[in-house]
């Protein structure tokens, strides 16, 4: 190898660069989860970058059509796992919409609540993992302590930590526990303190300005030919957000910000989702303060199951809660399409109904498989060190990817 880079064989020279294929994964820690990337380097140098999925594919999308509906909200729980939630939000509205079904105010406002709860406990996961990527350790000790207190309020509502599955078409799946409002405000009146103590500990701490400023970067005519969305378009000062401009269950009786960067990059990506941290807190806050009384779950005895003690002493009741359970309840035909804002970016739900007690067709526009398609551009010419902090910014789920 001669001192410029080119191969010397039997005294000739021959004209080529310095290249070799690095496999980065399927198991790699720092790629969050079962994605292999094949990065052609140039030493150190990333000449080009491909993404490669389909090491976690769970076929929840086919598996929808043998389920009822109402079966289909557990499986909504393990597509984007960080963000249970958030599916099964958009998944019953989808639902709720075919149906003409009108929820009550409370069930709507607990939904955003709860969603807004998702939307934390997720940016804690990215934030503690990323900073773990780059070396800090203390944040990620510091996140996922807060992240238990929200697992603990899940818990409290639904029975379950992660797979919550509380949310149903037609409202809530059970009523919501008594001392709600005193844990939820127990933790709000905590979680802006340790918002401060990330920044604290990140924002202008060298290392991190370092490894995050002027790296990650793509353009905002890529992002939007590649099909990106999410806090990855408002930190390149776009300022858009499901939330505000197609407004549901409620969201557009909220007063919140929808934070941007001009930055488009690494650092600016982690500027918008502490940001968004703290308006999630300013909603929640809202919603709290604000509950409607009433009905938690819609007035609709053929898609609701009935209150327990009802069917007891009633046979109507009783009824309809055994060809519900049994049979499941029938959707007029149509198709409708969704959207709910996600902590990723948008989450869309193409839902068709033929008439019967299962989906004919239900497909998830899912935010993580738009935006991982960003990562060969985001990539190259860059160094190694650099592809881990960019595919870091991206807060890709593989589940949500390769459902």
């Amino acid at each position: 190898m001669s001192d410029t880079g080119q191969i010397v064989v039997e005294g000739e020279v021959q004209a080529g660069p310095r290249r070799m294929v690095l496999n980065m994964g399927p198991q790699h820690p720092s790629t969050h989860g079962v994605l292999r990337l094949m990065l052609e380097l140039d030493g150190e140098t990333v000449v080009k970058c491909a993404p490669d999925i389909g090491f976690l594919h769970t076929g929840i999308e086919k598996e929808f059509e043998v389920k009822t509906y109402q079966q289909g909200v557990t499986l909504t729980d393990r597509v984007d796992y960080l963000a249970p939630l958030s599916n099964n939000l958009g998944y019953c509205l989808a639902a709720e919409k075919l149906l003409g079904l009108e929820i009550p105010p409370q069930a709507q406002w607990m939904r955003v609540m709860l969603t807004e709860l998702t939307r934390l406990n997720s940016h804690l996961v990215w934030l503690g993992t990323h900073a773990l990527d780059i070396g800090a350790m203390s944040v990620f000790l510091y996140c996922f302590r807060e992240r238990e207190d929200i697992l603990r309020i899940f818990e409290m509502f639904s029975g379950q930590r992660m797979m919550t599955s509380y949310f149903r078409i037609g409202g809530l799946a059970l009523e919501p526990p008594r001392g709600w409002y005193a844990r939820v405000r127990k933790f709000m009146d905590v979680f802006p303190s340790r918002i401060d103590e990330y920044e604290n500990l990140l924002t202008n701490n060298p290392i991190w300005i370092g490894r995050t400023q002027g790296v990650g970067f793509i353009s905002l005519e890529d992002m939007l030919d590649l099909g990106v969305t999410g806090p990855m378009l408002r930190a390149a000062g776009l300022k858009i957000d499901a939330r505000k401009s197609e407004p549901y269950s409620s969201y557009e009786k909220f007063d919140f910000e929808v934070p941007t960067s001009e930055r488009n990059d690494v650092f600016g990506r982690y500027q918008v989702r502490v940001e968004e941290m703290r308006q999630s807190t300013r909603i929640i806050r809202q919603a709290m303060d604000g509950m409607p009384a009433g009905p938690w779950k819609a007035d609709a005895p053929h898609v609701v199951l009935p209150d327990r003690e009802k069917m007891k002493t009633q046979m109507e009741a009783l009824i309809y809660h055994f060809k519900i359970v049994t049979e499941g309840f029938r959707v007029p035909e149509g198709e409708v399409y969704q959207v709910v804002e996600s902590p990723r970016g948008e989450l869309g739900f193409y839902m068709v109904s033929d008439g019967t007690t299962h989906p004919y067709r239900v497909h998830m526009r899912t935010p993580s498989f738009g935006n991982l398609q960003a990562t060969g551009k985001m990539a190259e010419g860059t160094l190694i060190a650099d592809v881990i902090a960019s595919i870091g910014s991206m807060d890709f789920v593989l589940g949500d990817t390769d459902r």
